[in-house]
Order: structure tokens, then sequence, then C-alpha cells
């Protein structure tokens, strides 16, 4: 199984971080009722021990989610504790009347929701590129620096190279921030980019 990409896929690569976060922003902006502003800032293969030193040292709260489908590997989704904090009130505003009444279970639940809800449109994306269903396990709520969670995240496929996607996530007028993070199995990404047709020009 050789793991070099065809150049001509190159693009198809690309494609997927989009369509992967249009699906995000779209599942945001329904539960917002604002627009959802997506940009992919990284798309690449890096070596695992050197992801850490190109992230945010802060903490984050989110999700890790698990595909159980190809191409596998996981996805993250990450918020600064603030934008946590914002997403709990959005989730439980028809719920409870005083946040201050609101437990710490009942937050982590509402994180739990919220980065489930984006991570399922962002496989959702994949799914319709690649004309496959994808299922996902239940989600993992995780809370620690950026740099450890990424870093475990990437390493949990055993490679030393991982397919790094690098995304970020507004909303303006919540003031609203997230980082979404895939690491697809690379052997099943690498052959599934492979297998693909490329339409001649």
């Amino acid at each position: 199984m050789t793991m070099m990409v065809d150049i001509r896929k190159l693009s198809f690569i690309n494609e997927m971080a989009k369509v992967g976060t249009n699906g995000v922003a779209d599942n945001m902006s329904k539960l917002t009722g604002e627009d959802a502003q997506m940009e992919v800032t990284k798309t690449n293969f890096i070596d695992v021990e050197d992801i850490e030193s190109q992230l945010d040292g802060g903490k984050r709260v989110g999700v890790r989610v698990r595909l159980l489908d190809p191409p596998h590997g996981h996805i993250l989704i990450l918020f600064p504790e603030a934008s946590a904090k914002k997403i709990t009130a959005i989730m439980l505003r028809d719920v409870v009347d005083d946040m201050g009444d609101v437990s710490g279970k009942m937050a982590r639940s509402a994180v739990e929701e919220m980065g489930n809800m984006m991570a399922s449109g962002f496989i959702d994306g994949w799914a319709d590129v690649l004309g496959r269903a994808i299922d996902i396990a239940a989600p993992q709520l995780v809370y620690a620096p950026t740099g450890d969670i990424v870093t475990r995240t990437a390493s949990l496929g055993g490679d030393d190279l991982a397919l790094f996607f690098d995304s970020d996530l507004s909303v303006p007028s919540y003031q609203i921030e997230a980082e979404i993070y895939a690491f697809p199995d690379l052997e099943e990404f690498v052959e599934m980019v492979n297998g693909i047709e490329v339409q001649p020009a």
C-alpha cells in the first residue's frame, strides 16, 4: 500500500476540508439563527510530534469523535473556554431561566451535544462527497491544553504522520469561536483519495 497521494488528487483533499467545514457552519447557523463563518486555515501532512508547536497553548473544551467507517480516524471540535460558556447558554436557553442554576453535568452535556452536532455536519459533508455512509461513535468530552488534546488524538492512529485539517469557525454576533481538526486513518484516506476518478479537463 503506497502512502503517496496522486498529485492530481491534491485539490480533492482541500475540497474535502471545505465540504466538511461547510457542513459544520450550516449546522451552527441553524442553531444560532446567525450566519456562521468557516475558514480552512491548514490542510497538510505533518509529523505528529511537530503538531503541538503549531497550536495555541490555551486550554480548550470540546469533543473527540471516532469515525466507525472508512476513512476511520477522529474528528476534534474544540472551543475556547469563553466560547464553551456561550454555547452552554445557547443550548440550554429553552431549558433554564437562570444560567446560575446550570450544573456542571448540564454544561458538559450541552458542549457534548454541540460538538456532536458540529462533527455530524463535518462527517455528513464527507459522506456526500465519498458517496458512502460514515457512522460516528458517541462524542468523548475533552478538556486540556490544545496541544495535549490534538497531539493525543493524532497519535491514536498509530502513525508518525497525520493528515492535519485545521479549520476555524466563528459566529460573530455571539462571539463564539471553534476549531476543527480531522485525523482520518492515513492509509485508508490515501487509498480512498487515489481511488477517485479524475475527470479529464
